[in-house]
């Protein structure tokens, strides 16, 4: 886990932030207290159901949260991109665990005085509790996906979720936004369990994309959207 220096007031997804809505000075008290860590694949951030420690804002890179079942069994709940807050404040324990699944920066705090801080700055309760309802609201979005879409639309509500949440890395057509280009966060064995169907159904539904010329595949991860109107059509029409 290493650690990397950087001021709040220079943060590239501050504005996007929990703490976007604070002032200077606020947002010095805050940097007095941030620890960056910038962390490998694989890396757990939070246990589920155990005593959290600290809470973090992602600057870079993507986390995976999964809960885990009376079985023993794990289940790909989100995932959490730059500007996304990780715990909950003013509760003890984790309500999932959080894992990273790409190089993750992220900006930590201290539990004790990140809390004591949202109850002395005013206005930062109210930002924190916006981006429960802003969760809220995804999470909501994501049970219609998953309960009522069609594999196609499921496939497609993914990927389009993803281009607009990873940073891109360009693409050959050039930095075109709506030729977004990027790296797939998950396996298909992954997406498969975050969408509730089978790989051999993920892989299927990605190649119809490229077939009918609404992705380009470079490899098993990286994709680049070609017709994003379309893209966003298929998240809506039953595919067979």
């Amino acid at each position: 886990m290493g650690e990397h220096l950087l001021r709040c007031d220079s943060c590239a997804v501050r504005h996007r932030a929990v703490c976007g809505a604070l002032e200077r000075n606020e947002i010095e008290r805050l940097n007095a207290i941030a620890h960056h860590k910038l962390l490998p694949p694989g890396q757990v951030i939070l246990h589920d159901n155990a005593e959290m420690h600290y809470f973090a804002n992602i600057v870079s890179g993507v986390v995976k949260l999964t809960k885990t079942l009376a079985d023993g069994r794990q289940q790909i709940v989100g995932l959490q991109f730059a500007s996304d807050f990780l715990g909950r404040p003013f509760r003890s324990q984790s309500p999932y665990h959080a894992e990273t699944v790409t190089d993750v920066h992220l900006c930590t705090y201290d539990k004790g005085k990140f809390e004591r801080l949202v109850k002395e700055i005013e206005g930062f309760e109210h930002r924190l509790f916006q981006n429960t309802l802003d969760e809220l609201d995804s999470a909501r979005e994501w049970m219609l996906l998953l309960g009522r879409k069609s594999a196609g639309e499921k496939v497609a509500s993914f990927l389009l979720m993803v281009a607009r949440r990873m940073e891109t890395i360009g693409c050959k057509a050039g930095d075109d936004p709506d030729r977004p280009h990027f790296n797939l966060p998950l396996s298909r064995a992954e997406i498969a369990d975050f969408l509730g169907l089978t790989i051999e159904t993920v892989s299927r539904q990605i190649s119809r994309l490229k077939v009918d010329k609404i992705i380009a595949l470079e490899g098993n991860r990286t994709i680049c959207i070609l017709d994003m109107r379309r893209l966003m059509a298929a998240m809506e029409q039953e595919r067979d």
